[in-house]
């Protein structure tokens, strides 16, 4: 992966799917696109995934990211069915992007609260404040969905350069 220097993170869930762009420019970096991808609740999840795949197709197209980079699923014990459906979105997310040849990377939950936080059981409003700042942002990024992509972009990039 030498060379990589955009990367999309993405947030996949069946009502809102995040993404957030990241690039090295000049040896800084640049958060160069967000988003969120919307779904209603009362679709079928079918029709769902179809909404799903269009929007990150379409962002995938116009933001022709090196990488893409999602994280790893894991499963609540008390909440199996919520896997489940998740996987669905990650699974539509990973299509389009092998569509396009575009790597898809997953990283674990706690690596990435760790890589921007330096806490790997950081809460939601702790990775948007870290990402906040890692950003120079001058507002919180929100939806959280958005502070998690650009949290997995960033990740990811310096996943990337470290592999070299």
């Amino acid at each position: 992966m030498a060379g990589v220097s955009r990367v999309l993170g993405i947030d996949p869930g069946l009502v809102a799917t995040g993404y957030g762009l990241i690039e090295l420019v000049g040896g800084g970096l640049h958060v160069a696109a967000v988003g969120v991808v919307e779904t209603s609740a009362s679709l079928a999840l079918e029709e769902r995934l179809v909404l799903i795949h269009e929007g990150v197709a379409a962002v995938l197209d116009k933001q022709a990211p090196q990488l893409v980079v999602l994280e790893d699923l894991y499963a609540e014990y008390k909440f199996p069915r919520t896997a489940l459906l998740m996987a669905h979105a990650r699974g539509v997310v990973c299509l389009a992007a092998r569509q396009r040849c575009v790597p898809v990377w997953t990283l674990a939950p706690a690596e990435v609260k760790r890589a921007v936080s330096a806490n790997g059981a950081a809460s939601k409003e702790q990775v948007q404040r870290a990402v906040q700042a890692l950003f120079r942002l001058p507002e919180l990024p929100h939806p959280t969905h958005v502070a998690d992509a650009l949290a997995l972009a960033y990740t990811g990039l310096s996943r990337s350069r470290s592999i070299r």
